[in-house]
């Protein structure tokens, strides 16, 4: 009687330990996907704020002597800014929208 009541306790602890080893489990992998979730809203806010920027200085660079806005004496400098702009204004709409939590 001894052995059955001392075996029914042994695995009673065991399913115990197997519930609180699949609770862990569970927080750890809930744990590493909030961290990855978070880095992957990093690299989309990275990419989403050069993606226009290489676009701007791809068109530009193409060397073409027929671009109209070539010719402005303050072109370069126009470009620059509006380059500057486009990158402020979308880390401030990323930021107000929560991205940088």
């Amino acid at each position: 009687f001894l052995l059955i009541a001392t075996a029914e306790a042994t695995e009673r602890m065991g399913l115990r330990l197997e519930k609180q080893v699949a609770s862990l489990r569970h927080a750890f992998d809930a744990h590493q996907q909030d961290r990855m979730n978070r880095r992957l809203a990093v690299l989309t806010v990275v990419s989403a704020v050069f993606m226009p920027l290489t676009f701007m200085a791809g068109v530009y660079g193409m060397n073409f002597s027929n671009m109209p806005e070539l010719q402005y004496e303050n072109s370069y400098y126009i470009l620059l800014t509006s380059m500057f702009v486009i990158s402020v204004t979308m880390i401030l709409f990323f930021y107000y929208h929560g991205w940088f939590e």
